[in-house]
Protein backbone atom coordinates (compact mmCIF):
# COMPACT_ATOMS: atom_id res chain seq x y z
CA UNK A 1 0.00 0.00 0.00
CA UNK A 2 2.83 2.14 1.09
CA UNK A 3 4.42 3.90 -2.10
CA UNK A 4 8.06 5.00 -2.54
CA UNK A 5 8.44 9.04 -2.71
CA UNK A 6 7.72 10.69 -5.87
CA UNK A 7 10.02 12.73 -7.77
CA UNK A 8 8.72 16.34 -8.23
CA UNK A 9 8.91 19.46 -10.42
CA UNK A 10 11.96 19.42 -12.33
CA UNK A 11 12.85 16.39 -11.41
CA UNK A 12 10.42 14.07 -12.75
CA UNK A 13 9.99 16.75 -16.05
CA UNK A 14 13.77 15.64 -16.80
CA UNK A 15 12.94 11.90 -16.26
CA UNK A 16 9.97 11.94 -18.17
CA UNK A 17 11.77 13.07 -20.89
CA UNK A 18 14.64 11.04 -20.33
CA UNK A 19 11.95 7.97 -20.49
CA UNK A 20 10.03 9.00 -23.38
CA UNK A 21 13.25 9.08 -25.63
CA UNK A 22 14.37 5.38 -23.46
CA UNK A 23 10.87 4.19 -24.42
CA UNK A 24 9.69 5.55 -27.90
CA UNK A 25 12.93 5.04 -29.46
CA UNK A 26 14.30 2.12 -29.47
CA UNK A 27 12.54 -0.39 -31.68
CA UNK A 28 15.12 -3.62 -31.81
CA UNK A 29 18.42 -4.87 -30.28
CA UNK A 30 22.20 -3.97 -31.42
CA UNK A 31 21.93 -7.37 -32.94
CA UNK A 32 19.52 -8.53 -36.60
CA UNK A 33 16.60 -10.19 -35.42
CA UNK A 34 16.98 -8.83 -31.87
CA UNK A 35 13.95 -7.22 -30.18
CA UNK A 36 14.61 -4.59 -27.54
CA UNK A 37 10.93 -4.44 -25.18
CA UNK A 38 10.85 -1.11 -22.95
CA UNK A 39 9.57 -2.40 -19.66
CA UNK A 40 8.17 0.25 -17.71
CA UNK A 41 8.29 -0.60 -14.34
CA UNK A 42 7.07 1.32 -10.95
CA UNK A 43 8.07 -1.05 -7.99
CA UNK A 44 11.21 0.14 -6.36
CA UNK A 45 11.96 -2.98 -3.93
CA UNK A 46 10.94 -5.02 -7.04
CA UNK A 47 13.84 -3.78 -9.06
CA UNK A 48 16.13 -6.85 -8.58
CA UNK A 49 13.06 -9.47 -8.35
CA UNK A 50 12.22 -8.38 -12.64
CA UNK A 51 15.96 -8.21 -13.29
CA UNK A 52 15.69 -12.32 -12.07
CA UNK A 53 12.69 -12.96 -14.45
CA UNK A 54 14.34 -10.61 -17.48
CA UNK A 55 17.45 -12.52 -17.27
CA UNK A 56 15.44 -16.11 -17.33
CA UNK A 57 13.38 -14.91 -20.18
CA UNK A 58 15.44 -13.75 -22.08
CA UNK A 59 17.58 -16.85 -21.93
CA UNK A 60 14.77 -18.79 -23.42
CA UNK A 61 13.87 -16.13 -25.73
CA UNK A 62 17.21 -15.28 -27.41
CA UNK A 63 15.26 -12.93 -29.65
CA UNK A 64 14.16 -10.61 -27.38
CA UNK A 65 15.82 -8.46 -24.95
CA UNK A 66 14.21 -6.74 -22.02
CA UNK A 67 15.28 -3.06 -20.51
CA UNK A 68 13.38 -2.72 -17.31
CA UNK A 69 12.91 1.29 -16.67
CA UNK A 70 12.07 1.29 -13.15
CA UNK A 71 10.16 4.73 -12.24
CA UNK A 72 8.92 6.74 -9.37
CA UNK A 73 5.81 8.86 -9.58
CA UNK A 74 4.73 5.91 -12.03
CA UNK A 75 1.49 7.68 -12.46
CA UNK A 76 2.35 11.09 -13.77
CA UNK A 77 5.02 9.57 -16.09
CA UNK A 78 3.26 7.39 -17.40
CA UNK A 79 0.28 9.50 -18.22
CA UNK A 80 3.26 11.76 -19.68
CA UNK A 81 4.37 9.19 -21.83
CA UNK A 82 1.14 8.08 -23.10
CA UNK A 83 0.20 11.91 -24.02
CA UNK A 84 3.41 11.61 -26.31
CA UNK A 85 2.13 8.60 -27.93
CA UNK A 86 5.18 6.40 -26.40
CA UNK A 87 3.70 3.76 -24.67
CA UNK A 88 6.15 1.54 -23.79
CA UNK A 89 5.92 -2.09 -24.29
CA UNK A 90 5.05 -3.80 -20.83
CA UNK A 91 3.80 -1.62 -18.16
CA UNK A 92 2.95 -2.69 -14.37
CA UNK A 93 1.30 -0.16 -12.15
CA UNK A 94 -0.43 -0.49 -8.97
CA UNK A 95 -4.20 -0.85 -9.00
CA UNK A 96 -5.50 1.80 -7.77
CA UNK A 97 -8.20 4.40 -8.77
CA UNK A 98 -5.87 6.20 -11.45
CA UNK A 99 -5.14 3.08 -12.90
CA UNK A 100 -8.70 2.42 -13.51
CA UNK A 101 -9.03 5.87 -15.12
CA UNK A 102 -6.25 5.52 -17.22
CA UNK A 103 -7.95 1.94 -18.25
CA UNK A 104 -11.66 4.12 -18.95
CA UNK A 105 -9.78 6.18 -21.11
CA UNK A 106 -8.76 3.01 -23.44
CA UNK A 107 -5.50 3.93 -23.92
CA UNK A 108 -4.20 -0.12 -22.90
CA UNK A 109 -4.52 -3.42 -24.48
CA UNK A 110 -7.53 -5.70 -24.60
CA UNK A 111 -6.52 -8.73 -22.88
CA UNK A 112 -9.93 -10.26 -23.53
CA UNK A 113 -8.83 -13.28 -25.69
CA UNK A 114 -5.39 -13.68 -24.58
CA UNK A 115 -4.77 -17.49 -23.05
CA UNK A 116 -3.28 -16.17 -19.98
CA UNK A 117 -6.43 -14.09 -18.80
CA UNK A 118 -8.09 -17.50 -18.15
CA UNK A 119 -5.04 -18.58 -15.73
CA UNK A 120 -6.06 -15.63 -13.28
CA UNK A 121 -8.20 -15.87 -10.32
CA UNK A 122 -11.52 -14.17 -11.72
CA UNK A 123 -11.92 -12.52 -8.16
CA UNK A 124 -8.44 -10.65 -8.87
CA UNK A 125 -9.90 -9.50 -12.21
CA UNK A 126 -12.99 -8.56 -10.92
CA UNK A 127 -11.21 -6.16 -8.49
CA UNK A 128 -9.46 -4.40 -11.34
CA UNK A 129 -12.57 -4.55 -13.50
CA UNK A 130 -14.86 -2.29 -10.62
CA UNK A 131 -11.52 0.16 -10.81
CA UNK A 132 -12.26 0.51 -14.61
CA UNK A 133 -12.03 -1.47 -18.03
CA UNK A 134 -13.03 0.35 -21.68
CA UNK A 135 -16.51 -0.87 -22.08
CA UNK A 136 -15.97 -4.39 -23.19
CA UNK A 137 -12.51 -4.67 -22.52
CA UNK A 138 -9.66 -6.33 -19.97
CA UNK A 139 -7.14 -4.30 -19.80
CA UNK A 140 -5.30 -5.28 -17.84
CA UNK A 141 -3.74 -8.61 -15.94
CA UNK A 142 -3.45 -9.01 -12.08
CA UNK A 143 -0.06 -10.23 -11.25
CA UNK A 144 0.69 -10.06 -7.15
CA UNK A 145 -2.13 -8.83 -4.38
CA UNK A 146 -1.75 -7.76 -0.57
CA UNK A 147 -4.08 -8.29 2.20
CA UNK A 148 -5.64 -5.46 4.59
CA UNK A 149 -6.47 -6.96 7.48
CA UNK A 150 -5.84 -7.45 11.28
CA UNK A 151 -1.60 -8.66 11.66
CA UNK A 152 -2.18 -10.71 15.00
CA UNK A 153 0.59 -12.32 16.94
CA UNK A 154 -0.66 -15.98 16.83
CA UNK A 155 1.57 -16.75 20.09
CA UNK A 156 -0.52 -14.74 22.20
CA UNK A 157 -3.71 -15.40 21.05
CA UNK A 158 -2.71 -19.41 22.24
CA UNK A 159 -1.22 -18.38 25.00
CA UNK A 160 -4.24 -16.41 26.07
CA UNK A 161 -6.97 -19.28 24.19
CA UNK A 162 -8.21 -16.71 22.18
CA UNK A 163 -9.55 -18.13 18.64
CA UNK A 164 -9.76 -15.87 15.62
CA UNK A 165 -12.32 -13.76 16.01
CA UNK A 166 -15.02 -14.35 12.90
CA UNK A 167 -17.54 -11.75 13.81
CA UNK A 168 -17.86 -8.19 15.57
CA UNK A 169 -18.69 -9.28 18.92
CA UNK A 170 -16.12 -12.05 18.99
CA UNK A 171 -13.32 -9.55 18.13
CA UNK A 172 -14.55 -7.12 21.03
CA UNK A 173 -14.61 -10.20 23.35
CA UNK A 174 -10.79 -10.91 22.24
CA UNK A 175 -9.95 -7.08 23.06
CA UNK A 176 -11.76 -7.50 26.42
CA UNK A 177 -9.64 -10.73 27.20
CA UNK A 178 -6.59 -9.52 26.72
CA UNK A 179 -6.80 -6.12 28.36
CA UNK A 180 -8.02 -7.84 31.48
CA UNK A 181 -4.64 -10.17 30.73
CA UNK A 182 -2.76 -6.89 30.92
CA UNK A 183 -1.78 -7.21 27.48
CA UNK A 184 -2.38 -3.92 25.05
CA UNK A 185 -4.97 -4.78 22.23
CA UNK A 186 -3.98 -3.19 19.61
CA UNK A 187 -1.42 -0.74 18.69
CA UNK A 188 -2.35 1.82 16.60
CA UNK A 189 -0.24 4.90 15.01
CA UNK A 190 -1.66 8.05 13.58
CA UNK A 191 0.98 10.36 12.90
CA UNK A 192 0.27 10.10 9.12
CA UNK A 193 -3.20 10.40 8.39
CA UNK A 194 -2.59 7.58 5.55
CA UNK A 195 -2.64 4.72 8.70
CA UNK A 196 -6.21 5.15 9.25
CA UNK A 197 -7.24 4.49 5.67
CA UNK A 198 -6.60 0.52 6.42
CA UNK A 199 -8.79 0.07 9.19
CA UNK A 200 -11.22 2.37 7.35
CA UNK A 201 -11.06 -0.55 4.30
CA UNK A 202 -11.25 -3.17 6.18
CA UNK A 203 -14.49 -2.41 8.39
CA UNK A 204 -16.17 0.33 5.65
CA UNK A 205 -16.03 -3.06 2.78
CA UNK A 206 -19.29 -4.19 3.79
CA UNK A 207 -21.27 -0.60 3.21
CA UNK A 208 -19.85 -1.07 -0.46
CA UNK A 209 -20.91 -4.86 -1.39
CA UNK A 210 -24.27 -3.92 -3.19
CA UNK A 211 -23.36 -1.12 -5.47
CA UNK A 212 -22.68 1.38 -3.05
CA UNK A 213 -20.65 3.65 -5.30
CA UNK A 214 -22.33 3.38 -8.48
CA UNK A 215 -24.98 4.85 -6.50
CA UNK A 216 -23.49 7.69 -5.38
CA UNK A 217 -21.85 8.35 -8.84
CA UNK A 218 -25.39 8.50 -9.45
CA UNK A 219 -26.58 10.31 -7.04
CA UNK A 220 -24.01 13.45 -8.13
CA UNK A 221 -24.70 16.59 -6.72
CA UNK A 222 -27.86 15.40 -4.98
CA UNK A 223 -25.67 13.10 -1.90
CA UNK A 224 -26.84 13.47 1.34
CA UNK A 225 -28.24 12.33 4.24
CA UNK A 226 -31.19 11.69 2.38
CA UNK A 227 -30.09 10.08 -0.75
CA UNK A 228 -30.55 6.89 -2.08
CA UNK A 229 -26.48 5.93 -0.85
CA UNK A 230 -24.54 8.61 1.01
CA UNK A 231 -21.71 8.54 3.44
CA UNK A 232 -23.82 9.61 6.52
CA UNK A 233 -26.43 6.55 6.08
CA UNK A 234 -23.66 3.80 5.00
CA UNK A 235 -21.04 4.20 6.61
CA UNK A 236 -22.11 5.31 10.45
CA UNK A 237 -21.33 1.90 11.73
CA UNK A 238 -18.10 1.31 9.90
CA UNK A 239 -16.52 4.43 11.22
CA UNK A 240 -18.10 3.99 14.72
CA UNK A 241 -16.60 0.69 14.67
CA UNK A 242 -13.17 2.19 13.98
CA UNK A 243 -13.18 4.62 16.80
CA UNK A 244 -13.95 1.46 18.83
CA UNK A 245 -11.18 -0.21 17.78
CA UNK A 246 -8.88 2.64 18.50
CA UNK A 247 -10.18 2.44 22.00
CA UNK A 248 -8.32 -0.27 22.44
CA UNK A 249 -5.17 0.97 21.24
CA UNK A 250 -2.30 2.32 23.41
CA UNK A 251 -1.63 5.57 24.83
CA UNK A 252 -0.10 8.16 22.57
CA UNK A 253 -0.92 6.57 19.38
CA UNK A 254 -2.02 9.78 18.08
CA UNK A 255 1.89 10.65 17.70
CA UNK A 256 3.10 6.67 16.82
CA UNK A 257 4.39 6.24 13.13
CA UNK A 258 3.99 3.33 10.85
CA UNK A 259 7.53 2.30 12.05
CA UNK A 260 7.22 2.67 15.31
CA UNK A 261 4.09 0.68 15.10
CA UNK A 262 5.55 -2.18 12.93
CA UNK A 263 8.54 -2.28 15.81
CA UNK A 264 6.56 -2.44 18.95
CA UNK A 265 4.18 -5.16 17.42
CA UNK A 266 7.03 -7.14 16.14
CA UNK A 267 8.61 -7.02 20.04
CA UNK A 268 5.31 -8.06 21.60
CA UNK A 269 4.11 -4.95 22.56
CA UNK A 270 0.69 -5.67 21.42
CA UNK A 271 -1.34 -8.45 20.29
CA UNK A 272 -3.02 -6.86 17.53
CA UNK A 273 -1.65 -4.29 14.75
CA UNK A 274 -4.60 -2.19 12.27
CA UNK A 275 -2.34 -2.55 9.06
CA UNK A 276 -2.04 -5.19 6.29
CA UNK A 277 0.10 -7.14 4.66
CA UNK A 278 2.61 -5.08 3.09
CA UNK A 279 4.06 -4.33 6.97
CA UNK A 280 5.09 -7.92 7.67
CA UNK A 281 8.11 -7.23 5.63
CA UNK A 282 8.83 -4.83 8.02
CA UNK A 283 7.59 -6.64 11.34
CA UNK A 284 10.10 -9.51 10.39
CA UNK A 285 13.27 -7.20 9.92
CA UNK A 286 13.17 -6.05 13.39
CA UNK A 287 12.38 -10.42 15.07
CA UNK A 288 12.30 -12.68 11.98
CA UNK A 289 10.84 -15.22 14.47
CA UNK A 290 7.28 -13.87 15.08
CA UNK A 291 4.48 -15.40 13.92
CA UNK A 292 2.69 -13.05 12.65
CA UNK A 293 -1.44 -14.35 10.90
CA UNK A 294 -4.21 -12.14 9.52
CA UNK A 295 -7.52 -12.40 9.75
CA UNK A 296 -9.92 -9.97 7.97
CA UNK A 297 -11.95 -7.39 9.83
CA UNK A 298 -15.21 -9.64 10.66
CA UNK A 299 -18.75 -8.43 10.07
CA UNK A 300 -21.84 -9.20 12.18
CA UNK A 301 -22.09 -13.09 10.20
CA UNK A 302 -19.22 -15.41 9.97
CA UNK A 303 -20.61 -16.28 6.75
CA UNK A 304 -20.27 -12.51 4.98
CA UNK A 305 -16.50 -11.84 5.96
CA UNK A 306 -14.14 -10.82 3.16
CA UNK A 307 -10.55 -9.92 3.02
CA UNK A 308 -9.71 -6.49 1.34
CA UNK A 309 -7.22 -6.75 -0.75
CA UNK A 310 -5.89 -4.48 -3.50
CA UNK A 311 -3.99 -5.27 -6.78
CA UNK A 312 -0.07 -4.12 -6.01
CA UNK A 313 1.02 -5.07 -9.55
CA UNK A 314 -1.05 -5.04 -12.68
CA UNK A 315 0.43 -5.44 -16.13
CA UNK A 316 -0.56 -4.36 -19.38
CA UNK A 317 0.65 -2.91 -22.48
CA UNK A 318 0.27 -0.54 -24.43
CA UNK A 319 -3.16 -0.44 -26.91
CA UNK A 320 -1.15 -0.41 -29.90
CA UNK A 321 2.20 -1.76 -28.97
CA UNK A 322 4.39 -2.42 -32.26
CA UNK A 323 5.88 -5.27 -31.02
CA UNK A 324 2.42 -7.07 -29.44
CA UNK A 325 4.01 -10.65 -30.20
CA UNK A 326 7.18 -9.98 -28.52
CA UNK A 327 5.50 -8.25 -25.49
CA UNK A 328 2.92 -11.35 -24.73
CA UNK A 329 5.51 -13.86 -24.59
CA UNK A 330 7.27 -11.91 -22.11
CA UNK A 331 4.00 -11.15 -19.97
CA UNK A 332 2.79 -14.61 -20.72
CA UNK A 333 6.86 -15.84 -19.40
CA UNK A 334 5.92 -13.44 -16.24
CA UNK A 335 2.77 -15.53 -15.34
CA UNK A 336 4.17 -18.79 -15.43
CA UNK A 337 3.76 -20.48 -11.89
CA UNK A 338 7.13 -20.77 -11.63
CA UNK A 339 7.88 -17.72 -12.00
CA UNK A 340 5.28 -15.97 -10.58
CA UNK A 341 5.52 -17.93 -7.16
CA UNK A 342 9.12 -16.77 -6.66
CA UNK A 343 8.51 -12.72 -7.51
CA UNK A 344 5.34 -13.33 -4.91
CA UNK A 345 7.89 -14.74 -2.07
CA UNK A 346 10.16 -12.10 -2.28
CA UNK A 347 7.85 -9.47 -2.63
CA UNK A 348 5.32 -11.26 0.70
CA UNK A 349 2.48 -11.09 -1.80
CA UNK A 350 -0.44 -13.08 -3.07
CA UNK A 351 0.39 -14.50 -6.35
CA UNK A 352 -2.68 -14.44 -8.93
CA UNK A 353 -2.70 -17.08 -11.28
CA UNK A 354 -5.15 -19.94 -9.68
CA UNK A 355 -3.04 -23.01 -8.30
CA UNK A 356 0.28 -21.12 -8.19
CA UNK A 357 1.47 -22.04 -4.49
CA UNK A 358 1.82 -19.38 -1.71
CA UNK A 359 5.23 -19.10 0.43
CA UNK A 360 4.83 -21.09 3.26
CA UNK A 361 5.10 -17.64 5.22
CA UNK A 362 1.90 -17.79 8.61
CA UNK A 363 0.69 -14.44 7.06
CA UNK A 364 0.17 -15.60 3.72
CA UNK A 365 -1.23 -18.91 4.65
CA UNK A 366 -4.00 -17.15 6.81
CA UNK A 367 -5.38 -15.29 4.20
CA UNK A 368 -5.16 -18.23 1.41
CA UNK A 369 -8.54 -19.39 1.96
CA UNK A 370 -9.94 -16.13 1.08
CA UNK A 371 -8.50 -15.95 -2.40
CA UNK A 372 -9.02 -19.51 -2.80
CA UNK A 373 -12.80 -19.30 -2.23
CA UNK A 374 -13.08 -15.30 -3.95
CA UNK A 375 -14.09 -14.14 -0.99
CA UNK A 376 -11.93 -10.97 -1.61
CA UNK A 377 -13.19 -7.41 -2.43
CA UNK A 378 -11.20 -4.16 -2.98
CA UNK A 379 -10.18 -1.32 -1.21
CA UNK A 380 -12.94 0.78 -1.10
CA UNK A 381 -10.75 4.32 -1.06
CA UNK A 382 -9.58 3.64 -4.57
CA UNK A 383 -13.04 4.56 -5.66
CA UNK A 384 -13.11 8.04 -3.68
CA UNK A 385 -12.45 11.03 -6.41
CA UNK A 386 -8.42 11.68 -5.55
CA UNK A 387 -9.59 15.36 -5.28
CA UNK A 388 -11.52 14.16 -1.57
CA UNK A 389 -8.61 13.90 1.77
CA UNK A 390 -10.36 10.62 3.18
CA UNK A 391 -7.06 9.85 4.97
CA UNK A 392 -7.31 13.34 6.71
CA UNK A 393 -11.13 13.29 7.28
CA UNK A 394 -10.52 9.99 8.86
CA UNK A 395 -8.02 11.05 11.22
CA UNK A 396 -9.45 13.32 11.89
CA UNK A 397 -12.65 11.58 13.56
CA UNK A 398 -10.59 9.73 15.49
CA UNK A 399 -8.90 12.17 17.32
CA UNK A 400 -12.42 14.22 17.76
CA UNK A 401 -14.59 11.14 18.24
CA UNK A 402 -16.78 12.54 15.63
CA UNK A 403 -17.49 10.21 13.01
CA UNK A 404 -20.87 12.02 11.90
CA UNK A 405 -19.25 15.73 11.07
CA UNK A 406 -16.48 13.14 9.30
CA UNK A 407 -19.24 11.50 7.03
CA UNK A 408 -21.01 14.94 6.25
CA UNK A 409 -17.71 16.35 5.58
CA UNK A 410 -17.38 13.78 2.61
CA UNK A 411 -20.58 13.67 1.37
CA UNK A 412 -20.08 17.35 1.19
CA UNK A 413 -16.63 17.23 -0.41
CA UNK A 414 -18.56 14.40 -3.26
CA UNK A 415 -21.20 16.80 -4.21
CA UNK A 416 -18.62 19.51 -5.09
CA UNK A 417 -16.58 16.69 -6.81
CA UNK A 418 -19.69 15.61 -8.62
CA UNK A 419 -20.41 19.01 -9.80
CA UNK A 420 -17.15 19.01 -11.54
CA UNK A 421 -16.41 15.95 -12.81
CA UNK A 422 -18.60 12.70 -12.21
CA UNK A 423 -21.28 12.21 -15.04
CA UNK A 424 -24.27 10.76 -14.24
CA UNK A 425 -24.07 7.39 -15.78
CA UNK A 426 -20.89 4.90 -15.92
CA UNK A 427 -20.48 2.04 -17.30
CA UNK A 428 -17.31 0.33 -14.86
CA UNK A 429 -17.69 -3.26 -16.23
Amino acid sequence: MRSIHPLRGAAAAVVVVALAGTLGGCSSGADPGVTTLNFFQFKGEAREDFDRIIEKFEAENPDIHVVQNQVADADTIIRTLLVKDKAPDVITLNGNGNFGRLAQAGVFYDFSDEPVLDTINPAVQDILADLGNKDGEVNSLGYVNNANGIIYNADIFAEQGIEVPETWDELIAACEKLKDAGIQPIYATLADSWTSVPSFNGLGAYAVQDGFFDEMRAEGENVGPDSKASFEQDFAEPLDRELQLYGYAQEGYRGATYDEGNAAFARGEAAMLLQGIWAVNGIKQVNPDINAAIFPYPTDAEKDRVIVSGVDVTVTMGRNSPHREEALRFIEFMFRPDVIEEFAASQNMIPSVEGAELSDDLALQSVKPFFDDGRITGFLDHQIPPGIPLAEFVQESIFTGDAGAALATLDNEWRKIAARTIPVTEDRS
